[in-house]
């Protein structure tokens, strides 16, 4: 089970379609670049000799990828607990930073791929978007009713996985721990994650608790490949599983924060996933 919005990798699903709306909204961050060059001497100096570079850790000496994520997995409370839930809803804000756009959120999920996203954004109004199993949709008063086609279809498809903390076999092409490294300001495992398209995305896990601090990956959009980079904070346990109550997304240099104030379980009506008259005359 996971309550997250790189979709919700499950990179979230709303992350990238926010940035979208912010984007039209906004006129856009202005774009700085900032070159210089230093003076050449007027005599050069006698080149250093070369320190050896550190010896990055052997591949040997870090813990495989199986045995990071089964560790996350019992640090949110068990594959058990896991696979116990069915559904989702959890409730929260969302802010855009700097930019003045705030939202409430619901976000529900169930079994086995199904997710919908509902956003009030205070003056602006409700944004939605949703995977029925078949359909990814989004449907806003700025950009009006659409489908998702193409690679970011199976895309959403793929980040809908109520399950997909469990990383079960068969998901990745490959799985690799590629370093310790640090990940907002911590210690982490750095995880690759190769997907069957050949597209790679990025675990960071806590070395020192197991849970995972965040994902680097890239998705497609309507306005084409996005980098998103999430970090998952305020892990707090309902019904006895560890959750990140707060989400930190960044997508086209804007950071969206999600803070969860209630998650339920299994209370999710199947109909909460029907598409929208306006998604059905979308479709031939």
């Amino acid at each position: 089970m996971r309550i997250s919005i790189f979709r919700r990798e499950r990179v979230l699903p709303c992350g990238v379609a926010i940035a979208g709306l912010a984007a039209a909204i906004l006129a856009g961050p202005a774009l700085r670049a900032e070159s210089g060059q230093a003076p050449a001497p007027s005599k050069p100096a006698p080149a250093p000799r070369p320190k050896a570079p550190s010896p990055a850790p052997a591949a040997a000496s870090l813990p495989s990828a199986r045995s990071i994520i089964d560790r996350h997995i019992k640090a949110l409370g068990g594959r058990a607990a896991i696979l116990s839930h069915t559904s989702s809803h959890a409730t929260g804000t969302m802010t855009v930073a700097g930019s003045g756009i705030t939202g409430v959120l619901d976000i529900y999920s169930a079994k086995p791929d199904k997710s919908l996203l509902k956003i009030n954004l205070g003056g602006i109004g409700e944004v939605r978007e949703g995977f029925d199993g078949v359909h990814a949709w989004t449907l806003s008063p700025i950009t009006g009713p659409a489908l998702t086609q193409g690679k970011e279809l199976e895309e959403k498809k793929f980040d809908a996985d109520f399950y997909s903390d469990l990383h079960e076999e068969g998901r990745y092409a490959s799985m690799k721990t590629v370093e310790k490294t640090t990940f907002d300001g911590r210690p982490c495992y750095k995880v690759s994650l190769i997907k069957k398209d050949g597209s790679e995305d990025f675990d960071f896990y806590d070395v020192e608790t197991g849970l995972k601090a965040g994902a680097i990956g890239t998705r497609e959009s309507q306005m084409g490949p996005m980098s998103v980079t999430q970090v998952h904070t305020d892990y707090q346990k309902f019904a006895g599983l560890l959750v990140p109550t707060t989400l930190k997304q960044t997508v086209m240099g804007m950071d969206q924060v999600l803070k969860l104030t209630t998650i339920e379980f299994d209370n999710v009506p199947p109909s909460t996933f029907d598409l929208p008259a306006q998604i059905k005359a979308l479709i031939k």
